[in-house]
């Protein structure tokens, strides 16, 4: 019988071949792609050999530059899981995962914002916004406010209202985030039911992300 971790590994070796293919494909040489994805030229060399083992961190700037789905890249098999698999994408050097696929109404996100500062430019526009930080401490400045949340802590605030919000420079932060169109703002529950539900979106986001 096939084992989890031996459906994984199989995988995982099958991805340097797949890599160099999908270069070669593209008449793409290591110095471009290194040059296009920021990952040095010796790495993309090694993931493509086998000699180092594929991260996120290596895998989405490549998804990116080659226009292919993170599960094709990878060759992912089927799990017959009726789950909507997440899609990561990295978005001004955030990792951001959609959480909802619906055209209209509320949208959520979660965002993975590494611990690099970077000035504010804060900008308006309809809608309605709420923040939750799984992780982490995020810098929000909202009109003249300059605000520091940390795990745990909620904010939410018309988007019409010029803000911001990203790394406070000492560490990365995870943030939950829930958008809805002008005037529709969340409807939150009782303190633990919300905490139920954030650990549980937090630990399944995780789990696809590590995927």
């Amino acid at each position: 019988m096939t084992t989890l971790p031996n459906v994984v590994a199989d995988a995982l070796d099958r991805v340097a071949p797949r890599l160099r293919l999908l270069r070669e494909q593209r008449g793409m040489s290591l110095s471009e792609l290194s040059a296009l994805t920021d990952v040095s030229k010796s790495t993309l060399s090694r993931l493509e050999t086998g000699q180092r083992r594929p991260s996120l961190e290596l895998l989405l700037p490549l998804s990116q530059v080659y226009r292919v789905p993170l599960d094709e890249l990878v060759g992912a098999p089927p799990t017959g899981d009726p789950r909507i698999r997440l899609r990561p994408r990295l978005v001004n050097g955030r990792v951001v995962v959609p959480l909802t696929k619906h055209s209209g109404g509320q949208h959520a996100w979660k965002i993975v914002i590494p611990a690099q500062a970077s000035a504010p430019d804060p900008k308006a526009h309809d809608g309605y916004e709420w923040l939750y930080v799984l992780s982490g401490r995020l810098r929000l400045v909202l009109g003249d406010r300059d605000l520091e949340l940390g795990t745990g802590e909620v904010a939410e605030f018309d988007t019409g209202e010029p803000h911001w919000f990203g790394s406070t420079g000492s560490e990365p932060a995870e943030v939950l985030s829930l958008f809805g169109p002008h005037g529709e703002r969340a409807h939150t529950r009782t303190d633990m039911e919300q905490q139920q539900l954030l650990s549980s979106l937090h630990n399944e986001t995780r789990a696809d992300l590590a995927a």
